[in-house]
């Protein structure tokens, strides 16, 4: 059974001591899920009905190119001007209820894995047209264009629609990707990365991509640069660029996680580009 994790809100009692678990440093950041509760949230511009978990966001010297939200909407809720700026694209993976999309006038609805990548050209809303909440990831990146590469179209398809790519000898650990990788119009990619137990990435990578991972279901011990980690259902995993990651996937269910990732475009060479 496919499940997605969100956070799990709320408050702790007074007979609960904070467990020390988050850690912020200059390679990486590990925000548990246990962190992430009702007076961590953020209200939106323009969103009705809705909190959000700013879990990302651009910093100087530390990942600069995204944006990651976990938004949950009442019902009745939602926005008829959800994105600010201009540039800014969007992949959004639904975790429960059912959202009402619509996007330059067609109207698409979108429940619990479904997928849609929204081009920075779109014009967009979102509304809970349910009778329970709503949930949904949303990350957030200023698109880059280039001379003679169009802009990315509307791609809306979902976990169960998207095949699982296994990883050269690799029978554990694979990936479903929501475009193709060798889309050049797409300077940005939202997977689901899945590991059966046991599963591992068989050495430490270290790459130029920025990471937003956030698990969805199961268990691993995770490398973050020189840490590992015990993750679970709710957790996320914020890397730099150059952090090397691994990981082991335990516990008796798949580890599934939502990974964003910065592709396709050359290293800007200014400091301020």
């Amino acid at each position: 059974m496919r499940t997605y994790a969100f956070p799990p809100a709320g408050l702790p009692d007074q007979n609960t001591r904070p467990d020390g678990k988050a850690v912020f440093t200059n390679a990486y950041a590990f925000i548990p899920a246990n962190t992430m509760r009702d007076i961590v949230t953020s209200n939106l511009p323009h969103w009705n009905k809705t909190r959000a978990w700013i879990i990302a966001r651009p910093m100087s010297g530390f990942a600069e190119t995204f944006a990651q939200y976990a938004v949950e909407v009442a019902a009745g809720g939602g926005s008829a001007s959800p994105e600010p700026d201009p540039m800014g694209e969007a992949g959004i993976l639904v975790c429960r209820g059912q959202m009402t999309l619509t996007v330059d006038g067609e109207v698409h609805t979108l429940n619990a894995g479904g997928y849609a990548f929204i081009p920075h050209t779109a014009n967009w809303q979102v509304e809970n047209s349910g009778t329970e909440v709503l949930q949904f990831h949303w990350i957030r990146k200023r698109y880059q264009p280039v001379n003679g590469i169009d802009a990315p179209a509307l791609v809306l398809t979902s976990d169960d629609a998207t095949d699982l790519n296994l990883m050269v000898n690799a029978e554990k650990w694979g990936t479903k990707r929501f475009v193709d990788p060798n889309d050049m119009r797409h300077d940005m990619h939202v997977n689901i990365v899945h590991f059966e137990p046991g599963g591992v990435i068989p050495f430490a990578e270290t790459h130029v991509m920025e990471h937003g991972l956030y698990v969805l279901q199961g268990t691993a011990k995770y490398l973050l640069n020189q840490d590992w980690v015990d993750v679970g259902p709710g957790d996320f995993m914020w890397l730099r660029a150059f952090c090397p990651q691994a990981c082991i996937a335990t516990g008796d269910e798949p580890f599934r996680y939502l990974l964003y990732k910065d592709v396709n475009r050359h290293v800007r060479l200014g400091i301020n580009e």
